[in-house]
């Protein structure tokens, strides 16, 4: 959600600013700016839409200047529209751009109205840039002004300000919502995201939280929240700017797809040893605090919700221990009962999902036996605040749409899940069948992906559908909910997701010849009973597609109905793979209704706000 690029340079940044934007419009955005310190004084860039719509107006009356900030935004405080893009300028002489919420901006906004101040905007963004403007005329620097500013905020933030009087300096701040600093030759940056900053330097600073930020051409200084200077760690890159690039690839989503074969096998890689798994992986003295669970408390969001949810199935099976799954946004505002030695496990792709960072704060002050992120940004505040953490090693996912950064997600949480029940007493032999199948998994997933032929003709049969209903039983009742946020996510189609035995509960109302309704019947103990209630569906004329595996699809479907075989695999990461042919469907009928498939309308990659 929103982009933050700032940059100090001996040179004309913009060209580096807009392909820094560029770089994270991934994180969905509805309008675009810059700003920039030029020989004719402060002046900004802004339009609605795309960067490409900024980049036709930059390169048709350009701006010129070696000190500059950039922003991408998603709307919140007002609609999308030129006047509300960011950077917001004060004076002509401060300008700023944010990501987060301002939640007393409109207390401020009337304060600044009665001393004088004109507002150009609907959004929380423009107090910002007035407040540093009226701190700036007492004769404050731009820092002082901005760690003078901070403390009347209340709300999560990233800022990076600019002042006219002080060319060659970006200053920078950070609460409740992630940026990283970029340590270059000459020049040195700002961003929400490493990504908008790969192409120019792989050296990082992570800021934390409260951290204020000088970026100047030769040299950054971090001040904590009570105005010390402090030294931050810097970081190599993992990982290089061609790592997002699309390549032959016609979307982001199908090229994270195909890539899933090796997300898992680095998700997996150094976790295995000798059949077992290497308990030291989720972090100091975990065998320890996995031994002493008694019970699992996952929290997540969106996708990340649905991989807890399988999770939930492993861990009570495996482990023989309760586990209850929330939804973080809920979580947060309900009075949870926390029980002796319970393991509170956070799951998010990006770790700075406010609703899931926010549960893992409260969560710290309840009893949790311990805190557990399972994330893919090592830096993130997540794993930071967590006390043990399992990086998912997805690396970059770029499509809006969650593909590898979910399956290894599965992945990681079944490695916590065989572990936990290895310290409760788990029959070795069934523990060392789940490795085995976690060792296969690779090559399950691209056997899975070889189906892609059948299912883009298939995809021609939804394509005019206006609803769907996607139903499966036991782990693979949350894989079916996954299926259907795809579908929903991409191609705007709604679809809706049951466990089958509910079907006679209200759903089979909606069941008629015009209803496509998607099975997932993987070989496991409810097959028979997820078998009746496609006879349910049969029987009311809907248009059946079964997933099923191949072992077990003989009598599933009639030949007027269509049943799609993938190779049998083992029972705990049949989820896994039931879950690549769904991620295709999605993926091909949106491709044929001609949807933005990485950029989905109103939607975000990583949701920062509440």
């Amino acid at each position: 959600m929103c982009g933050i690029v700032g940059i100090a340079a001996r040179r004309d940044v913009a060209p580096s600013l807009i392909s820094g934007l560029q770089a994270l419009e991934y994180r969905g955005y509805d309008s675009a700016g810059i700003a920039l310190i030029t020989a004719q004084g402060l002046q900004r860039r802004r339009a609605q839409g795309k960067v490409s719509q900024l980049l036709a107006l930059q390169s048709a009356d350009p701006i010129a200047g070696s000190t500059g900030i950039a922003h991408t935004r998603w709307a919140t405080h007002g609609v999308p529209a030129e006047r509300n893009a960011h950077p917001m300028i004060s004076a002509d002489a401060i300008a700023v751009v944010h990501n987060g919420i301002i939640e007393n901006h409109a207390e401020l906004r009337a304060q600044l109205i009665d001393d004088g101040y004109r507002f150009s905007s609907d959004t929380d963004t423009e107090v910002l840039a007035h407040l540093l403007h009226a701190e700036g005329s007492t004769g404050k620097t731009l820092l002082a002004s901005v760690q003078a500013v901070l403390p009347k905020l209340r709300g999560a933030y990233a800022i990076a300000a600019l002042s006219q009087a002080e060319p060659g300096l970006v200053v920078g701040a950070r609460r409740g919502s992630p940026m990283v600093v970029g340590l270059g030759v000459g020049e040195q940056y700002l961003a929400s995201d490493i990504h908008a900053l790969l192409p120019m330097t792989q050296k990082f600073i992570y800021l934390a939280e409260g951290d204020v930020v000088e970026v100047r051409i030769d040299q950054v200084q971090i001040f904590d929240a009570g105005g010390a200077p402090v030294s931050r760690p810097i970081k190599q890159a993992h990982f290089a700017a061609d790592a997002v690039q699309r390549g032959d690839y016609r979307h982001y989503m199908l090229k994270e797809i195909f890539e899933q074969p090796v997300a898992i096998t680095d998700t997996l890689e150094g976790r295995l040893s000798d059949g077992h798994i290497l308990t030291a992986i989720f972090g100091p003295d975990a065998a320890q605090q996995l031994a002493r669970t008694r019970a699992v408390q996952l929290v997540a969001c969106g996708s990340s919700y649905h991989a807890a949810l399988v999770a939930r199935y492993w861990i009570e099976a495996l482990a023989r221990i309760p586990v209850t799954v929330d939804i973080a946004s809920e979580y947060r505002y309900r009075e949870v009962v926390v029980v002796p030695d319970c393991l509170l496990v956070a799951v998010s792709q990006s770790g700075e999902t406010a609703d899931t960072l926010a549960a893992l704060r409260l969560a710290k002050d309840l009893g949790y036996l311990s805190q557990l992120a399972i994330c893919n940004v090592p830096e993130s505040s997540l794993v930071r605040e967590s006390t043990l953490a399992l990086m998912t090693r997805a690396g970059p996912e770029i499509g809006v749409a969650s593909t590898k950064a979910f399956i290894t997600q599965l992945t990681a949480l079944l490695l916590l899940a065989l572990e936990l029940g290895r310290h409760h007493g788990l029959d070795p032999a069934r523990y060392a069948d789940g490795v085995a199948q976690l060792a296969s998994l690779p090559n399950a997933v691209s056997a899975a992906l070889q189906g892609e032929a059948v299912i883009r003709q298939l995809a021609e049969r939804l394509v005019s559908k206006q609803h769907a209903l996607f139903v499966g039983r036991g782990t693979q009742f949350p894989i079916a909910m996954e299926g259907a946020l795809k579908l929903k996510e991409i191609s705007y189609i709604h679809a809706e997701a049951y466990p089958a035995g509910e079907l006679k509960h209200g759903p089979l109302a909606l069941v008629d010849e015009h209803m496509p309704v998607i099975a997932v019947a993987p070989n496991d103990p409810l097959l028979e009973k997820l078998k009746s209630n496609i006879e349910e569906v049969r029987a009311r004329g809907g248009q059946l597609i079964v997933f099923a595996d191949a072992s077990v699809s003989r009598g599933i479907t009639h030949p007027q109905e269509t049943l799609i075989e993938l190779a049998p695999c083992g029972d705990l990461i049949a989820p896994i793979i039931f879950t690549v042919p769904l991620q295709l469907l999605a993926y091909h009928v949106a491709v044929l209704r001609g949807t933005d498939i990485d950029q989905p309308r109103n939607l975000a990659k990583s949701v920062t706000v509440e």
